[in-house]
């Protein structure tokens, strides 16, 4: 029997400041990560003022995680510790590994009207990954497939499988979807997704019921929970939907449409130990990546 997922809360992204003073909005973080294990993180960088974002994110590390970089408008020009740089683009997808430990830096290029959007998502690693080789995937625009679907619904496949169409990222520990989905107004969108992982979606633009009973929800602003049997449940841009489990997803649209991120993947259900850049296991394996930062020992791979 189909068991539709139920909205679990709403987050509201929260202003700040990161890298060189990036303004972004952010999804979730820090405090969220027991609910949406195995990620970690969800930035949203959309600014038509270059002084908002044109200083960037300069040389830093990571390890112990993945970075999902998807630009809508724009451009980022990166660089790393292993010989890679180049620039990504809009509709372009960089799919960072960075396993033992990377530098790198992330640089971002508005259009000629200023205009800058990307999202960055943190996925977390496995014990057993979480010292493998760093990698990358850069994914153009031309190489994510678009699948149309009924009424016009239209999605664009980054990783997972839509009709037997498969999205360019495959062969992830943690299973993951990564699709960009945008239903035209008035149109029901119905999803099937997997049973006992995590799902959530995230609102580009217009608005949209993300279940069909259209419940009062609980929601989160800056950190502290709220409960209002008044609230609409109609839910815009630069909200984070975390749903409840079932193997399937029902989302309707207003007059206008709406466009979101839907991200699913497989809880890892390990202990989290995380500063900054860098995420493990143990508060004993995060000391060592900083003194190994410290002392020069840091990278595992070289060029």
């Amino acid at each position: 029997m189909t068991a539709v997922r139920k909205i679990k809360k709403v987050i509201k992204s929260t202003p700040t400041l990161e890298g060189a003073g990036v303004h972004l909005k952010r999804a979730f973080g820090f405090n969220q990560k027991p609910q949406l294990d195995p990620f970690l993180l969800l930035d949203d960088f959309h600014s038509g003022t270059p002084s908002e974002y044109i200083k960037g994110f300069p040389w830093h590390p990571h390890r112990g995680i993945e970075t999902i970089t998807y630009l809508i408008k724009g451009a980022v020009e990166h660089g790393d510790s292993l010989g890679n740089k180049g620039i990504i683009s809009s509709g372009d997808v960089q799919w960072m590994t960075a396993g033992s430990g990377i530098i790198h830096q992330e640089m971002p290029k508005g259009q000629e009207d200023g205009l800058m959007w990307g999202l960055q998502l943190w996925a977390n690693l496995p014990a057993s990954q979480k010292m493998m080789a760093p990698r990358y995937r850069d994914i153009t625009s031309d190489q994510i497939p678009e699948v149309m679907m009924d009424r016009g619904v239209k999605i664009k496949l980054v990783s997972g499988e839509v009709k037997g169409t498969k999205g360019p990222v495959q062969d992830i520990i943690i299973d993951p979807e990564y699709l960009d989905v945008s239903v035209p107004p008035g149109v029901n969108f119905v999803h099937g997704v997997k049973p006992g992982y995590t799902v959530f979606a995230y609102v580009l633009d217009g608005k949209g019921y993300f279940e069909p009973e259209r419940d009062p929800y609980s929601y989160e602003i800056e950190g502290k929970n709220y409960f209002d049997f008044k609230r609409e449940c109609i839910i815009g841009p630069e909200n984070l939907v975390i749903f409840e489990d079932g193997d399937e997803l029902n989302v309707n649209s207003e007059s206008e449409g709406v466009r979101f991120l839907l991200i699913s993947g497989k809880p890892l259900n390990e202990p989290v130990a995380w500063y900054g850049p860098i995420v493990m296991n143990t508060k004993e394996e995060l000391r060592t990546a900083f003194e190994e930062f410290q002392n020069g020992t840091f990278l595992k791979h070289k060029v």
